[in-house]
């Protein structure tokens, strides 16, 4: 007698994947707007010239949105699922790594996705 195999494909699995900043604990994934990885802090330390000082000018703590403006003009979206938009009100002096997706917010680093 045979016994029945259980296993499920991949596609199924990679949809039930699910990061669990999505249910309220600590990011378990380091994709952009995640938790921060060590190598991406250390290259963002790296790269000090590529920050732009930005002006958050729009909060969404539920959704985990935050606009952000540069100096220079550019309105630029972010999402962050741990945390960001809890830590910022409108009017707070921010820095933004474009080329690995952070955001630092008083010395705190977040991995921001761009929208």
């Amino acid at each position: 007698m045979s016994t029945q195999s259980n296993r499920l494909t991949p596609t199924p699995v990679r949809q039930d994947a699910i990061c669990m900043c999505a249910l309220g604990g600590a990011c378990s994934s380091f994709e952009p707007g995640h938790a921060v990885h060590l190598i991406q802090s250390r290259l963002v330390s790296a790269t000090p010239a590529e920050w732009l000082d930005a002006i958050v000018t729009s909060v969404d703590a539920t959704e985990g949105t935050v606009l952000v403006h540069t100096l220079d003009g550019r309105a630029v979206s972010l999402w962050n699922g741990s945390g960001a938009a809890g830590a910022l009100e409108p009017g707070t002096p921010v820095a933004f790594h474009e080329r690995y997706h952070a955001l630092s917010v008083g010395g705190r680093l977040f991995n921001a996705l761009v929208l």
